[in-house]
């Protein structure tokens, strides 16, 4: 049995970017900063950070705009790996990244959803049919 799913919660390092694939498919990119603190050999206090690259594609690149620097969120997905020639140099080169099918703002305390608006950060409508059919998997659920 195999199985590829990635769950993960962070902060977003910048606006997540829109695209249009030459299909006409939209995604959003963004970078997400995990990070954890531990205690060296010494038992000095270190912090260590762990950078993921986000792709939401179709209906959740819709959510994905919705969402600004700094935010906390979860996401769960699949881990891909992806190779491409950039134009400039011809170096071929593989980049991973998580393939967003679930997400989710996550509430700061205090605040409705981040930002204070108490409205929330995920898509419109969903039904579950859509669901069932998979044209939406994300979570659109009230914050705080």
């Amino acid at each position: 049995m195999q199985r590829n799913r990635f769950e993960v919660e962070g902060y977003l390092a910048a606006k997540p970017a829109l695209r249009s694939l030459p299909s006409g498919t939209q995604v959003a990119n963004v970078r997400l900063a995990e990070s954890y603190r531990y205690q060296d050999g010494e038992g000095k206090w270190q912090q260590h950070a762990n950078w993921h690259n986000l792709s939401f594609y179709g209906d959740l690149s819709r959510v994905a705009m919705r969402f600004d620097k700094g935010d906390n969120i979860f996401v769960e997905g699949s881990i891909e790996q992806r190779q491409f020639t950039p134009k400039g140099d011809g170096v071929r080169r593989m980049v991973h990244e998580i393939v967003v099918r679930y997400c989710h703002l996550i509430a700061v305390p205090g605040k409705a959803n981040g930002k204070g608006s108490g409205a929330p950060a995920t898509a419109d409508v969903k039904t579950g049919a859509d669901v069932e059919k998979g044209r939406i998997d994300h979570d659109d659920w009230p914050v705080g």
